[in-house]
């Protein structure tokens, strides 16, 4: 039986020209990392960032969903009420998470520690913090941070790859992203880029990881933070790497208008809709990034459910063939086995007929109307071996479908987690 593969739904095309770089591929802003010894066994390893901009910044935010939050996400979402901000500081290695009032209170006093060094007023400032869970971030070495940090500010490529790099823990490569863009009704070209830490803890509900996105267009706050939130829900929240979400995600947006230009907002509709599509597409490529480093990784793994009867159903089944165990160590394995991620499409949710159910792995039909088909096992262990893994089920109800970006599950991921406080 010969059987063409599934065409998925085509991917959303560049809106512009990539550049390299992450939150100062955008005009107007200075970042620095240092080391200022939150890691006690690595205390000359990169763990405080700082993204400033070089004036007053339309600023947006969205969160962790955990009720169990961290002390900066609840200072961050007070201090965004304004819709303007002029910096950030981000620490890795402790999250400031289940520290209580003492954690708010050091969390407050970061900001407004990090705003007299800048001369700003202190909630202008915002402060991220991710590591380990349930310790009170001591503030001699956050002071040490801030410090070093203010000092250290810069605008070149070093800078910019020295704050991608102070906030990861886990992950084992610095993310960054940037697009530039033209704005043809304004006539001014445009730049939108960022950097993201995340490779464990990672489910949707926004926002999975932390991530500071930049941008030299004039956008006004309420359009900022409308457009944050759907390029969050397009890309961050169709990421899983382990299924557990964070009690730190933060997400925050900067917009400093340096490039010049009117303002844009609901008023300006189509300058609106690219600035919009500029920055899903760097939200895209940075929640890509995360999922190919994922703990203990060696695939990134795409899940396409289609032919779905609603939108629901569609995200629910793919969601569950990414998240499951079984899935994701079968491509450790390089193991085409089509028979987990059926199971895990029936206990998904989504309502339809095993009957019209089609699955492909990494480009090889394996089974079509709900019953397996031949297929060469030499070529499906060769297909594995490359670095991204498809997984595309149509499950012949509808029109809808859904992307999940997962990763496989292997032995270093148990490795990484079970030594994690030691």
């Amino acid at each position: 039986m010969v059987c063409n593969k599934l065409i998925p739904p085509e991917e959303t095309a560049c809106p512009g020209e990539p550049v390299v770089g992450g939150v100062l591929a955008a005009s107007g802003f200075k970042a620095s990392g240092v080391a200022a010894g939150f890691r006690a066994a690595t205390p000359d390893r990169l763990d405080t960032a700082l993204v400033c901009c070089d004036g007053d910044a339309s600023a947006a935010g969205v969160f962790t969903r955990n009720r169990f939050c961290a002390a900066p996400v609840v200072v961050d979402r007070e201090r965004l009420a304004n819709g303007h901000a002029r910096a950030i500081i981000l620490n890795s290695g402790v999250a400031n998470a289940a520290t209580g009032e003492p954690g708010i209170a050091n969390a407050r006093q970061t900001g407004d520690d990090l705003a007299k060094a800048l001369g700003c007023d202190a909630d202008d400032v915002l402060v991220a913090s991710t590591g380990v869970i349930g310790v009170p971030l001591p503030m001699d070495v956050m002071e040490r941070g801030i410090r070093l940090s203010v000092a250290a500010l810069g605008d070149d490529a070093a800078h910019d790859e020295a704050a991608a790099t102070a906030i990861m823990t886990t992950d084992t490569v610095s993310k960054r992203c940037a697009v530039r863009y033209e704005d043809a009704e304004a006539g001014v070209t445009y730049t939108v880029g960022g950097m993201c830490k995340g490779a464990g803890m990672i489910a949707p509900n926004m926002a999975t990881m932390l991530a500071v996105i930049t941008t030299d267009a004039p956008v006004a706050p309420a359009a900022l933070q409308a457009c944050l939130a759907r390029a969050a829900q397009g890309s961050f929240n169709h990421v899983i790497v382990d299924g557990d979400t964070s009690t730190n995600d933060t997400c925050v947006a900067l917009a400093s208008g340096a490039a010049g230009g009117a303002e844009i907002s609901e008023a300006t509709p189509g300058r609106l809709a690219a600035f919009g599509r500029a920055l899903a597409w760097v939200c895209d490529g940075l929640a890509r990034k995360i999922a190919a480093d994922g703990e203990g990784a060696t695939r990134l793994v795409r899940v396409c459910v289609m032919g779905a009867a609603t939108d629901e159903d569609a995200r629910v089944a793919s969601r569950t063939v990414a998240s499951s165990p079984l899935v994701k160590t079968a491509i450790a394995g390089h193991d085409a086995n089509w028979g987990r991620i059926a199971a895990a499409l029936g206990r998904s949710g989504a309502s339809f007929d095993q009957e019209t159910v089609a699955i492909d792995i990494a480009g090889i039909p394996v089974l079509r109307a709900g019953l397996p088909i031949p297929f060469d096992e030499d070529e499906a262990l060769r297909r594995f071996e490359e670095p991204q893994v498809d997984i595309v089920c149509d499950l012949g109800s509808g029109t809808s479908s859904y992307v999940t970006w997962t990763c496989d599950l292997t032995h270093g991921y148990i490795d990484i987690n079970a030594d994690y406080r030691s």
